[in-house]
């Protein structure tokens, strides 16, 4: 089993973020099946191996690394192409291709069809990201009416449904980091997310959508936005409300009957999928596979035509042509 290294750019200040948090989660899970150690490439961080240094080394060859910065991603495949890559997908919509020699670990089935799609020749696997046991309903005094956290909230939510909100019920506004986010959860009645417009603005998609389902484990209910990686597990009318419904005046309705109208908690069986316990057996199955692909590419070249734009092209105008020729055939006969 070769050793995993996991590129991020820095391990905390301007780089903290709930990607860098998840894709810490999956190295500690990843340390459990084999050797892993995480390598920053921007900050250098004490303690921590840094990239430029570990390329200096002769025995990279029994190794893998994972990366996943979205925006550095097209950089450092450049840079490792001669070693052993694994892209940790977790939003879609970059401008950039990934080799057949990549293989990719989408943590969204919403990822994985994006990727499936612009990369059909490279090895596809599944892997959700992790909600930690702490995310569970503790049967506490909900005293907060509507949480919602400003970052990634529309402008809609932040400016004209809250402030209407705030004239009927309690509202919470969350604009700084929360130590005990589970605890929070379990004190308020519904959780408001929106992230669809600060996605739309960043160019690429939300890639898990972490808070929508840790708010579900600890009993609250969810209005949000169903964008990217959200619609895997988001189902409106069934274990959420779409936010950003028709009008302002609707959302209020449905919000203000949910108040009223507790929804019965969402099965804990339907975050199994999304515990530790199944995603560690998931990745077992995918490093096997994973070091079982390098090993062959050791000894085999890629030999699957690449789908570019240019050979897109020559397959439209192969279609336009056989098309045309058998009108003009049956126009002959």
């Amino acid at each position: 089993m070769r050793k995993l290294y996991f590129l991020v750019p820095g391990i905390g200040g301007k780089f903290a973020c709930g990607g860098l948090w998840a894709e810490l989660k999956t190295f500690s899970l990843a340390k459990q099946l084999c050797g892993a150690d995480v390598v920053t490439y921007r900050q250098r961080e004490k303690g921590t191996l840094f990239l430029d240094d570990l390329l200096e080394a002769n025995y990279l060859d029994d190794l893998i690394f994972v990366i996943s910065w979205g925006f550095d991603v097209a950089k450092l495949a450049t840079k490792l192409k001669s070693y052993n890559v694994v892209y940790h997908a977790h939003s879609a919509g970059y401008p950039f291709a990934i080799p057949a020699s990549i293989p990719i670990i989408a943590v969204s089935r919403n990822t994985m069809g994006y990727w499936g799609q612009r990369s059909p020749h490279s090895l596809i696997y599944y892997l959700p990201n992790q909600i930690s046991n702490e995310f569970q309903a503790l049967n506490l005094k909900r005293d907060i009416d509507v949480l919602v956290q400003a970052r990634k909230s529309s402008e809609y939510l932040i400016q004209e449904l809250i402030p209407t909100l705030q004239q009927h019920c309690h509202v919470q506004i969350v604009d700084s980091y929360v130590a005990d986010l589970a605890g929070l959860f379990n004190r308020a009645k519904i959780y408001l997310y929106d992230s669809a417009e600060y996605w739309s603005q960043q160019g690429v998609s939300e890639g898990f959508g972490l808070q929508p389902m840790e708010a579900l484990a600890c009993g609250c209910q969810v209005f949000s936005s169903i964008n990217g990686g959200l619609s895997d597990y988001l189902d409106p009318g069934f274990n959420c409300y779409k936010i950003a419904g028709y009008s302002k005046e609707y959302d209020l309705q449905r919000i203000l009957k949910a108040l009223n109208n507790s929804a019965p908690p969402v099965s804990e069986q339907f975050f199994d999928e999304y515990r530790s316990e199944n995603i560690t057996l998931r990745l077992k199955v995918i490093l096997d596979e994973l070091n079982e692909f390098f090993d062959h590419r050791k000894q085999h070249p890629a030999n699957i035509k690449s789908l570019t734009s240019i050979h897109i092209a020559q397959l439209r105008l192969q279609k336009i042509f056989r098309k045309l020729r058998e009108k003009y055939l049956s126009r002959k006969n």
